[in-house]
């Protein structure tokens, strides 16, 4: 029974969450500070653009987080909900107006940013983002690829968890007998950053795309901020007040003058225990696809 009733308020969660975003939009526009609106005098100038900065991925990169601490800069407008215009054919067919009626409110001068980890790696995306805006900011933030796609593995095992659905071992999908890692598995495909970086850099040039450190991002965000408000020609006005290290969670929460905000608890969920073989197989396999994404990245990383 409790298996039943956790599956429907799954379904009934993910059915309705992005309904209820959207209609809560204009009063959270008045009352959060994350969403970077404001209201009265200038309610009359409101509108929805379509953005001026996409956050593309990568999935379990620390998007969300991304999106948020940008949320938290006057000068921005972030888009709530995953929008996936430009990676579901269903929503690309709805055309340019309903792309834009999902995105914020927000003032002339305001820059919008919507986030879809999902477009990174899909091979359509790059040339249907360069078809619809050619000078569009496009920000990557990424992590070690091997904690990446344990992060990945973790969060599609809660999700089955949460339905009463089987899901086999992280060991079990990564192997398969005695001919090694199964590279076709989809959460290391994701982790294959040179591969989905190459498209992207076929599409735009080099200067409209910023890769943020993931792990930068959470030991010291507003090093990393910096760097993206410089990216994004916004003052820079994130500052310390806008951080506090929560003990309890293990990584830095958001505040706004008497407001806070913590990710929610589906980040930082433990990850199950792996193997230290399979972890040195792993590390193994990414080391010589890393150093092509250092080289296409220009800017390296310590993983593994």
């Amino acid at each position: 029974m409790a298996c039943w009733w956790a599956g429907w308020l799954l379904l009934l969660a993910e059915a309705g969450g992005a309904r209820l975003e959207q209609g809560m939009l204009e009063s959270w526009a008045q009352a959060a500070p994350w969403l970077g609106n404001t209201s009265g005098s200038q309610a009359s100038s409101l509108q929805r653009r379509l953005p001026q900065g996409i956050i593309i991925g990568v999935r379990k990169g620390g998007t969300r987080a991304l999106l948020e601490m940008l949320a938290l800069h006057p000068q921005v407008a972030a888009a709530r909900s995953e929008v996936h215009f430009f990676n579901r054919e269903e929503n690309y067919r709805r055309g340019l107006g309903w792309y834009r009626q999902q995105m914020p409110l927000s003032r002339p001068g305001q820059l919008t940013v919507e986030k879809t980890p999902g477009y990174f790696s899909s091979p359509r995306v790059p040339a249907r983002v360069r078809a619809l805006a050619p000078g569009v900011r496009l920000l990557l933030i990424v992590r070690d690829p091997v904690e990446r796609l344990v992060s990945d593995y973790t969060q599609i095992l809660h999700n089955r968890q949460a339905r009463c659905k089987p899901y086999p071992p992280l060991e079990q999908l990564l192997v398969r007998g005695d001919r090694g890692l199964d590279t076709r598995y989809k959460p290391i495909q994701r982790s294959l950053y040179a591969l989905h970086l190459a498209r992207w850099l076929a599409a735009f040039p080099p200067a409209h795309i910023h890769v943020v450190d993931g792990g930068g991002l959470i030991r010291e965000p507003l090093a990393e901020l910096r760097r993206v408000e410089q990216f994004l020609g916004l003052a820079p006005r994130l500052g310390p007040d806008n951080f506090y290290f929560n003990q309890t969670k293990g990584f830095y929460c958001l505040q706004a003058g008497a407001r806070q905000r913590c990710l929610d608890e589906s980040k930082g969920r433990p990850h199950p225990p792996i193997a230290k073989l399979l972890l040195e197989q792993l590390c193994t396999y990414f080391s010589a696809h890393n150093e092509h994404f250092f080289s296409l990245a220009g800017r390296t990383f310590s993983w593994c």
